[in-house]
């Protein structure tokens, strides 16, 4: 018990030191120096978010899931697509700022293609209207991705393609999700898409901030493109 309380603690430590840069190439280089470790810790964290977005999306999806590309955008070292192999997936195209967290996810056999990008900082370097399902799972959230990533996935999906989208709902991203929220309202009210699915998770993750305990909650997102 001590030993886990003690692995927590350092946890904690991490993320909150994550949550303090807010230069992009000093996110780069934070990921870059987490990577090794990233999967253990997160586990610790008792992480949710890639399990129940790949739980929804494929819930939705009823087409040939081995066949279907999916683009994976902050796919750190392949937690995601981890389980959306698990529902079947087998094409996977991987975007993150981080070399040494792409170098994970190179590792670990899933993807075809690996691509380097800060994202946020200009269009995504993939092909439009292309993919089948895009994903972005974990970056959404306060002093990390802009909100406007989300037109860039919109944009790489083909017609009829699903877009799935996560965000933390506690105390601290609350002007993010509701600036996240308006962001897709305004896009659906565009006509670029639609939504299938909104759904709020009461334990997303264990509680890191000095200021809560227990689990935070948070939320996925799943939009057709029309």
């Amino acid at each position: 018990m001590a030993a886990g309380g003690e692995a927590f603690e350092h946890v904690k430590k991490t993320i909150l030191s994550a949550h303090k840069s807010t230069l992009s190439a000093e996110k780069v280089s934070f990921y870059n120096s987490w990577a090794e470790s990233y999967d253990q810790d997160v586990a610790v964290l008792d992480y949710r978010a890639p399990s129940l977005a790949a739980n929804i999306m494929s819930s939705h999806f009823s087409s040939d899931r081995e066949a279907a590309v999916v683009l994976d955008v902050a796919c750190g070292t392949g937690l995601v697509a981890r389980q959306m192999k698990s529902h079947g997936f087998g094409h996977f195209v991987g975007i993150d700022g981080s070399e040494a967290m792409l170098m994970m996810a190179r590792e670990s056999g899933l993807y075809q293609d690996l691509k380097q990008c800060t994202l946020g900082e200009g269009p995504l370097p993939v092909q439009k209207d292309f993919f089948d399902v895009a994903v972005i799972v974990g970056a959404l959230s306060i002093g990390q991705v802009s909100v406007g990533v989300v037109r860039e996935l919109c944009k790489s999906t083909k017609p009829g393609g699903h877009v799935c989208m996560t965000t933390r709902s506690n105390r601290d991203n609350v002007e993010y999700k509701a600036s996240l929220e308006r962001e897709l309202k305004q896009m659906e009210d565009e006509g670029l898409w639609t939504c299938l699915e909104v759904a709020e998770v009461e334990e997303w993750e264990r509680a890191v901030s000095e200021d809560e305990d227990g689990y935070i909650p948070g939320a996925v997102y799943l939009y057709k493109k029309l």
